[in-house]
């Protein structure tokens, strides 16, 4: 075999290569003059020495290549025509004006920020070119509401309902947001404040950092949030500017154990700028971003992207593309397709409009005459991209999902995902998914500032801050709530004492942490208070104190702007009144114990049940038989022996029994209760209150009393008192005093205060009573600002204090009772039982006997129904028969039986009573067999002699 020489082989293969790229270019020189292009012009406004810019441009030049390599037979082709914003807005501003009127592009792609985007948004929308930006995120680019302005971006605003899920997944009721002073940065504030609000989460303070701000500046503001209760920060920044704020507070001491860091997709989503180093200060960071779906293609893109970018810019070493990328890639993308579609050859401005004379550049331009149909193919674009699901919703990218991140060690992990639709969520599998959720155990483990894994409670009382500084009413009597030292002037620290202040000094024991705090006097430097209650509340509200603690009402329309703890006193406004000592103790005394519808009722049942005794009874009992009068006076004699159990009539029917043993049973209740009431009377001291009803004093006009001052004046009013019937009184001395002078000497006849008020005062004088509450109110309770994280915890201290023995011994201190009063509770005399007592004793005896009733006349008339049936005789003749039958004896009543002695037995004379029972003569005997003539009776056969029984014998022969 002939071998070939190297040489002869290396030649050969060069004549193959040379024939191949001949061949190339023959195919590719038909295929033009096959199919001609039309090229397109489309204007790029970027900002080539930043980072953004360089990699938009790129991804843009690889997105138009890979597009006609995909569509080698479109007809149109885009022509870049790529202007350098020079990072400034003047700049970007003569870069679109200068593409508009001299290039005349079809588009224009950019620009990088929103301030440059406003300006050349309105050229777009005056020449009818679509502006697309890829990287201008500001919400308030919206707003603008330009047709002609499409936002290939996330909006900043889309991703504060996701920041305030995280928040509202832990708990956190304050956030401060740090942001950047620019529209960057201020655009977003108002959405992230709305999302935070609509969560019960306040934003106490707003924390703003120029660009230019230096290191001191920077350290000067941390400082100032350190000082603060509120641990949770929210950072919208530029990634350069947040890496020397984190920087900053790590050396301060703000990246420890204790602190909550949540940046925004302003730094998540181009973490390439932010380098290892920076990456240290931010340990324990959590971070939203837009999350971008794995594919094939993005993998095969970043590869290819990386190496061209790295190519075309050797001075980046460690680069990796992010998400602006990926929409700048796709909005070209979308760009192309639409124009394709455009369908036309004529790519003109129309100039006709355009002034000759005009003297700026503003007014000489002409209008794109394909820009209205361009937008509408804009619109209708959606195709899966390399970032997603890539459409526009008028105008705005589709909103999206967004990842939670972690920072941790040199780089960050996904905790969580955030959806419209399922908030929090640890996975994006949504097969179980039940609705919207906020919950933290969807969560994955998240590692926190100094490595714990513990969630921060997002506040904390701040060691290096001022000490709590806590107003105080001043008061001119009821010195034993709150006593503030005479001589002070008006925001000066004093040393308060009362119930109310040794209560909250034990709630700050209770506590779980040590708080400082000094008391400060709300008064005049004549010992006099500034305002009034509401005033000093007003205070909290607008910041100048920390908290309010006095005798401070809980009332609804306070708990409006400040927040309240719970009650630490009774609640309601009670009516205090004179007492006086029961005139009724006289000859008919024994009236009062039951009121006069008892009286009324007891006497109308005694006669029913008489008349059911009776009716019962009547043919059976002949104790209830003989003339009308008997009948009347044994029935009604026999009801009301009851009362005292001496009745010596029996009763021989059943029902009667039945009806008689309920009707005892009542008569045994209401005796015993009589009896116990009469006794009170007769042997307690009996006090009864001068009034007992507002209607009463409101009927006489009588003059009332409040507290000088209190929200109680507001509740007389509206019960219907005039202001000249109203009086006030500032001490428990004042407030007798005007009892003693009593309301026709300008007194008063009753006060209403709430009740720790009135407790006191009637600890110290004797002649007085409280009645039932006429309003309801929670009490005294502290004051804290609205939303202050300090309330939960002073919540559940009160309720410590209360629940235990500490509370006991201060109101012992307090309110131990300075006379020897009786209790008026037990001096004041019950009042007369009432029908209300008993109506079901009298309900269950009342249908007992109309039972029995019936069930008698039921009987009664179906065993004389023969009489009632009989058509012979008319009804009326009926019914006389009928009531002359209930008249008669019942004849087979057994108490009516005789007893009767038969032959071949014993027969019976019976005398009942000296009545002569007849006897049945004995039956006839045959003559022959002899029979004996009875015995001769007694003389007292007549019962002249002998009331009893008396039983004779008579004795026959048995053969």
């Amino acid at each position: 075999m002939k071998i070939i020489p190297t040489k002869h082989l290396f030649h050969f293969s060069c004549l193959l290569v040379f024939c191949r790229l001949l061949l190339a270019e023959l195919a590719l020189a038909q295929n033009t003059t096959a199919t001609a292009t039309i090229p397109v012009s489309v204007g790029v406004v970027l900002d080539m020495d930043m980072w953004v810019g360089k990699l938009g441009l790129s991804c843009i030049n690889m997105a138009l290549q890979d597009f006609y390599s995909y569509h080698s037979n479109y007809t149109t082709r885009l022509v870049l025509n790529v202007r350098d914003s020079k990072g400034d807005v003047v700049g970007a501003a003569a870069a679109g004006l200068d593409l508009i009127k001299n290039i005349q592009v079809q588009a224009i792609i950019g620009t990088e920020n929103s301030a440059q985007a406003n300006f050349v948004i309105d050229l777009g929308n005056k020449a009818q070119v679509p502006i697309i930006s890829f990287s201008a995120t500001s919400p308030s680019l919206t707003s603008i509401r330009s047709p002609y302005f499409f936002r290939a971006t996330q909006s900043d605003s889309s991703q504060v309902k996701a920041i305030s899920a995280v928040v509202e997944a832990f708990g956190w009721r304050e956030a401060v947001p740090i942001y950047i002073d620019n529209e960057f940065g201020e655009g977003v504030i108002p959405y992230l404040t709305d999302a935070l609000e609509e969560i019960n989460a306040r934003v106490p303070y707003r924390s703003v950092i120029s660009q230019k701000a230096t290191d001191a500046e920077i350290e000067e503001e941390l400082y100032k949030l350190m000082t603060m209760q509120t641990r949770v920060f929210i950072v919208h920044m530029t990634p350069e500017l947040g890496s020397r704020v984190f920087e900053k507070a790590k050396e301060i001491g703000m990246m420890g154990e204790g602190y909550v860091w949540i940046i925004t997709d302003g730094m998540t989503n181009v973490w390439s700028l932010v380098n290892r180093l920076d990456m240290d200060s931010m340990q324990g960071v959590l971070g939203v971003r837009t999350y971008i779906p794995k594919s094939k293609e993005l993998d095969s893109f970043k590869v290819r992207w990386k190496g061209k970018f790295l190519q075309d810019n050797p001075s980046y070493v460690n680069t990796d593309l992010d998400i602006f990328g990926l929409w700048a890639y796709d909005a070209t993308f979308a760009l192309a397709m639409a124009v394709e579609k455009l369908g036309t050859t004529n790519f003109n401005f129309d100039v006709s409009n355009v002034h000759t004379n005009a003297r700026t550049d503003l007014e000489s331009f002409g209008v794109s005459q394909n820009g209205p149909k361009l937008i509408q193919l804009l619109s209708s674009a959606r195709f899966r991209g390399l970032s997603g699901e890539f459409g526009f919703i008028n105008g705005q990218l589709d909103s999206s999902v967004f990842q939670i991140i972690n920072v941790n060690g040199n780089g960050e992990r996904g905790v969580g995902f955030w959806t419209p639709k399922y908030g929090v969520v640890k996975k994006l599998d949504f097969r179980n998914a039940t609705g919207y959720s906020t919950s933290k155990s969807n969560l994955g483990t998240i590692i926190w500032p100094s490595d714990s894994q513990v969630a921060p409670k997002g506040w904390e009382i701040p060691t290096n801050r001022k000490r709590l500084k806590i107003g105080g009413p001043v008061m001119n009597g009821f010195s034993e709530f709150v006593s503030v030292p005479p001589g002070k002037i008006l925001n000066s620290i004093v040393t308060p004492s009362g119930y109310c202040i040794d209560v909250f000094n034990a709630v700050m024991e209770a506590m779980p942490y040590k708080v400082s705090y000094d008391f400060y006097a709300f008064e005049k430097p004549d010992g006099e208070m500034v305002g009034t209650y509401n005033d000093l509340i007003d205070q909290v509200f607008h910041g100048n104190y920390d908290a309010v603690v006095g005798d401070v009402s809980i009332v609804a329309n306070r708990s409006s702007y400040v927040d309240f703890t719970l009650p630490f006193t009774e609640s309601g406004v009670v009516m205090v009144v004179p007492i006086r000592k029961d005139p009724n103790k006289n000859a008919w005394v024994f009236l009062k114990p039951l009121t006069l519808d008892l009286w009324v009722t007891s006497g109308c049942f005694f006669v029913f049940i008489g008349f059911v005794i009776w009716v019962l009874e009547h043919r059976v009992n002949d104790n209830f038989r003989g003339p009308l009068l008997y009948h009347i006076g044994t029935s009604y004699w026999f009801s009301f022996a009851t009362m005292t159990f001496s009745q010596r009539e029996r009763v021989v029917s059943n029902l009667a029994r039945f009806v008689v043993v309920i009707w005892c049973f009542v008569v045994l209740i209401l005796t015993q209760s009589y009896t116990a009431n009469l006794a009170s009377l007769l042997t307690v001291q009996q006090l009864q209150p001068t009034v007992t009803d507002v209607n009463e004093l409101l009927r006489k006009k009588e003059n009332v009393g409040y507290h000088d001052g209190s929200f109680v004046q507001g509740i007389i009013q509206r019960l219907g008192f005039d202001s000249s019937k109203m009086k006030s009184f500032n001490s428990t001395d004042d407030l007798n005093e005007l009892f003693t002078k009593g309301s026709a000497n300008g007194g008063i006849a009753a006060a209403f205060d709430e009740i720790p008020y009135m407790k006191l005062f009637l600890a110290k004088y004797c002649n007085y009573i409280s009645l039932e509450p006429t309003s309801k109110i929670d009490g005294f309770g502290f004051v804290f600002p609205k939303g202050s994280p300090l309330v939960a915890d002073v919540l559940r201290a009160v309720l410590t204090v209360i629940e235990g023995d500490r509370m006991t011994q201060i109101e012992k201190a307090w309110f131990t009772k300075q006379t020897s009063c009786s209790d008026s509770s037990t001096s004041v005399s019950s009042s007369s039982l009432g029908l209300g007592s008993f109506w079901g004793l009298f309900l269950i005896a009342g249908v007992a006997a109309v039972l029995a009733l019936i069930i008698f006349v039921s009987e009664f008339l179906y065993e004389h129904k023969d009489v009632l049936c009989n058509t012979e005789i008319s009804v009326w003749d009926r019914i006389l028969e009928m009531l002359k039958i209930f008249d008669d004896r019942d004849p087979n009543a057994h108490t009516f039986k005789e007893t009767e002695i038969r032959e071949g037995g014993h027969n019976h004379g019976v005398r009942i009573r000296g009545a002569k029972v007849p006897v049945e003569e004995p039956a006839e005997v045959p003559a022959e067999v002899p029979v004996e003539a009875p015995a001769e009776a007694p003389d007292d056969i007549n019962g002249t002699a002998s009331p009893e029984i008396e039983i004779h014998h008579a004795n026959t022969n048995n053969s």
